[in-house]
C-alpha cells in the first residue's frame, strides 16, 4: 500500500478518516536538531533512519490532510530544563492556527513544572508528551509527583515514551514508569510504541490499570520488526485491549511511508472492528474530540 491508497483503505473500513495520537510538530530550530540527530542514526542505532517527510510545516500539515488524518496533536518534548513552558506556548499557538491539531504540552522535572502544567490545562491543553529517554530523567522525580497527580485528576492523557527502544536510557523500561502508575493508578497514560521492546510488560500495565492505553507508533512495521519484533503470542492480548490501543505513527520522523504503519496493523489480522477502534474510535474518545 502507498500513501495515495490510504484514503481508500480507511474508507473501506467505513471510517471518516484517521485519528493519530503520535504526531510531531516542533519549532523549526528544534525540529532541525531532531533531524540532525536522525542523520547520525547509524551511529546511534546501528541502522539508517531517513526522514520520509522532511518538508516544511505547511507541507506536512497538507500531507496529513491528504492522508485523511482528521485529528492529531503536535507533540513537543524537552531535553533540558527551562524548555517545556515555552514549548507549551508554542504548541498551543500552533494548534490554534492548524485545522485538526489538538493542543498539546509537555513538562520536565524542574521547579515550577506543576505550575506551568496547571496553566496549560487551564488554557485548553488536551494531551501531554514525555520522553524519558530523550529527557534523560526519572519519571519518579519528586518534582513531577504533583504533575502526575494533576493529570490524573484532570483525566488528561499523557503519551509516555518509557520503553527501552530504539535504545535504552537510564530510566527507561517498565520499572520506573510502572512505579508512577502505582502511585497514580487513575492516570490516563498512553504508552508509546506499544512499549517497545518490552511489549509484554507494557501490555500488562494496560491490563492492570483501566486508564492506560498503548499507541501503535512504528509497531509491526518491517523497519521495527527487524529491531524489536512483536511476539506473535501477544496478539490475543492486543485483541482483548481493543478499546485501549490507539493509532500512532511518529509522523514525520519515520523512515517509510505513512501507509506502511496501517498495513502493519492490518497484518496483525485482528479484524476490521479492531482496526476501526484503533484508527478512529479510541483516539477520538481519548482526546475528547467533538462529533464534528
Amino acid at each position: 500500500m502507498t500513501d495515495d491508497e490510504v484514503p481508500e483503505w480507511w474508507g473501506r473500513l467505513g471510517l471518516p478518516g484517521l485519528v493519530d495520537v503520535h504526531v510531531h510538530f516542533l519549532p523549526d530550530p528544534v525540529m532541525d536538531a531532531v533531524w540532525a540527530y536522525f542523520d547520525q542514526a547509524e551511529r546511534h542505532y546501528g541502522v539508517a533512519w531517513p526522514i520520509t517527510y522532511r518538508t516544511d510545516a505547511t507541507t506536512r500539515v497538507k500531507t496529513l490532510e491528504r492522508l485523511g488524518v482528521r485529528a492529531f496533536p503536535a507533540l513537543v518534548y524537552p531535553h533540558k530544563p527551562d524548555m517545556a513552558a515555552w514549548l507549551n506556548e508554542w504548541a498551543r499557538a500552533f494548534a490554534a492556527e492548524t485545522p485538526g491539531c489538538v493542543a498539546s504540552g509537555t513538562f520536565f522535572p524542574e521547579p515550577g513544572a506543576a505550575a506551568y502544567v496547571e496553566e496549560a490545562l487551564d488554557r485548553g491543553t488536551r494531551v501531554f508528551k514525555v520522553h524519558v529517554q530523550v529527557g534523560d530523567y526519572d519519571p519518579r522525580d519528586a518534582e513531577l509527583d504533583r504533575v502526575w497527580g494533576l493529570l490524573a485528576e484532570a483525566g488528561t492523557p499523557v503519551v509516555v515514551h518509557c520503553g527501552s527502544g530504539p535504545v535504552p536510557g537510564r530510566h527507561t523500561g517498565p520499572g520506573p514508569f510502572g512505579e508512577v502508575l502505582r502511585r497514580h493508578p487513575r492516570l490516563t497514560a498512553v504508552i508509546a510504541h506499544l512499549g517497545m521492546p518490552e511489549y509484554e510488560e507494557h501490555l500488562a500495565m494496560a491490563e492492570t490499570y483501566p486508564n492506560v492505553h498503548l499507541d501503535t507508533t512504528m509497531a509491526g512495521t518491517p523497519f521495527t520488526e527487524a529491531l524489536a519484533p512483536i511476539p506473535k503470542d501477544l496478539r490475543p492480548r492486543l485483541a482483548a485491549l481493543r478499546d485501549r490501543v490507539v493509532l500512532g505513527s511518529d509522523f514525520p520522523n519515520i523512515p517509510y511511508e505513512y501507509a506502511v504503519q496501517l498495513q502493519a496493523l492490518e497484518s496483525l489480522d485482528l479484524g476490521d472492528d479492531w482496526l476501526r477502534a484503533v484508527c478512529w474510535e479510541n483516539g477520538h474518545k481519548l482526546m475528547k474530540l467533538s462529533a464534528a
